[in-house]
């Protein structure tokens, strides 16, 4: 039986994909023996795919120009690394079932065994299969990265690499500058992190050209990535398209995805990442490096964009999000849902800064607490008596007389023209003032003071 919802998922991310939504869909039998297909086929899609011909944007490093050819990259050294945005060709979205799993504990000339777990045979799943556009392991990477933004967006997987509910099978050809036909290709199988993918792919691709080099020739293979070794190792031979003996599966009809039921899954297509960090930079100010930290996933979007659209100034919390609360969390080994500080109290504490009630220094002492108790900002900061920043001018004026007095010698080089040891005046006093004081109007009276 074919599922409605698969279907419309399917169809959901071929959309975000910007692919092309072919109205009759045929499946398959895809017929090879091996261990974790116990039937002996897969139902999938062949020749009439449900969707094809879409494309992702990443951004690549900026090709070569003519006269950096010769160094390659390590001529540019000292320019600023530019990027271009680059279309990497989607070639078709189809549905299939999923087959088992391999477990192979060891690699070749080992004792280890084989393990099969058939847990998800028949699961639904689409394959995405990309034309030969990714030029490196870092495109690669980027390509990854942004389709599992994608589809996240769309909500169609959680795109859990460790549950399997996203895969990548890696194909690799390499061939000689100027020549336009690929070499054999080798798939790269069953690799558990783009990380480890773009790794396999460095190791993978040297490995192709010492074999070509030295007179070998490339095998069309399936091979395994060992992370501890850092290497691929030979896994089966690869059989062409041909082998599987494909034809139209007798138990199911043709799919048909008409024009009515398209437009009703369209309605479901939400902002996309590309589209939604355009509209951040536009609405709230914030550059396109912020956009590109806050929309990574759509949970971060939802609640930067809740926050911003109630706080004195965007920028400021966009600032606080990456370089307060991103940094703790990573200390901690935590996600952003994890966070004791809720979106909402980063506004707050925004606010409380732009205002001048509390300073930079007074903010990040009571970020600290609040990783330490696990409690929000708000929490946190009325259980510390709401404190503020101290704008008493005499008081202040006292300090800064007694730092005068206890620093004769900095006192000598900014009288003498050393301008910048005012910075020096200002650490003091917040120091003494044990970062209560306000810094506008420390630099104010100490330049009143100073001069």
């Amino acid at each position: 039986m074919l599922n409605r919802k698969a279907v419309e998922f399917a169809t959901l991310a071929a959309m975000a994909l910007n692919c092309r939504i072919n109205e009759t869909s045929i499946f398959a039998r895809k017929n090879y023996f091996y261990p974790d297909l116990p039937k002996g086929y897969q139902i999938s899609q062949y020749d009439k795919p449900l969707a094809e011909h879409g494309y992702i944007e990443v951004q690549a490093p900026e090709p070569l120009t003519a006269k950096f050819a010769k160094e390659g990259r390590e001529g540019r050294k000292g320019e600023e690394e530019r990027t271009v945005s680059k279309k990497i060709g989607i070639t078709r979205v189809h549905l299939e079932e999923d087959a088992g799993k391999s477990l192979h504990e060891g690699f070749p000339d080992s004792d280890e065994k084989t393990a099969i777990d058939l847990n998800r045979t028949g699961v639904p799943l689409i394959e995405i299969v990309s034309e030969p556009d990714i030029a490196t392991p870092d495109e690669a990477y980027e390509y990854l990265t942004r389709l599992k933004e994608i589809i996240l967006y769309t909500g169609v997987s959680d795109c859990n690499m460790e549950e399997g509910s996203l895969r990548c099978d890696a194909n690799v050809s390499i061939r000689p500058r100027g020549q336009k036909e690929l070499g054999t290709k080798a798939e790269i199988k069953n690799v558990n992190s783009f990380r480890f993918i773009r790794e396999a792919l460095v190791y993978e691709i040297a490995r192709q050209v010492e074999v070509v080099e030295s007179g070998g020739t490339i095998t069309q293979e399936t091979r395994l990535y060992n992370s501890h070794e850092g290497k691929t190792y030979s896994m089966r031979s690869k059989e062409q398209a041909h082998d599987y003996r494909y034809f139209p599966e007798p138990d199911l009809l043709p799919l048909v995805v008409d024009e009515k039921w398209k437009a009703e899954i369209a309605k479901t297509l939400p902002e996309l990442p590309a589209a939604r960090r355009a509209r951040l930079v536009k609405e709230y100010g914030i550059t396109e490096y912020d956009a590109q930290v806050l929309t990574v996933s759509k949970s971060l979007a939802d609640q930067f964009e809740a926050a911003a659209k109630t706080a004195k100034n965007p920028k400021r919390v966009a600032n606080l999000v990456q370089g307060e609360l991103m940094g703790r969390l990573k200390a901690r080994g935590a996600e952003i849902e994890q966070s004791p500080i809720s979106m909402q109290g980063v506004a707050a504490s925004a606010d409380l800064v732009e205002s001048g009630a509390i300073s930079g220094k007074m903010l990040k002492d009571l970020y600290d607490l609040c990783f330490e108790r696990n409690q929000d900002f708000p929490e946190v900061y009325d259980e510390e008596g709401r404190p503020q920043q101290s704008t008493d001018t005499s008081a202040l004026e006292k300090i800064i007389d007694e730092i005068i007095a206890a620093n004769p010698r900095q006192l000598e080089q900014y009288r003498a023209g050393k301008k910048t040891m005012i910075g020096f005046f200002v650490g003091q006093v917040m120091k003494a003032s044990k970062g209560q004081a306000n810094p506008k109007l420390v630099n104010e009276l100490l330049t009143k003071r100073l001069e």
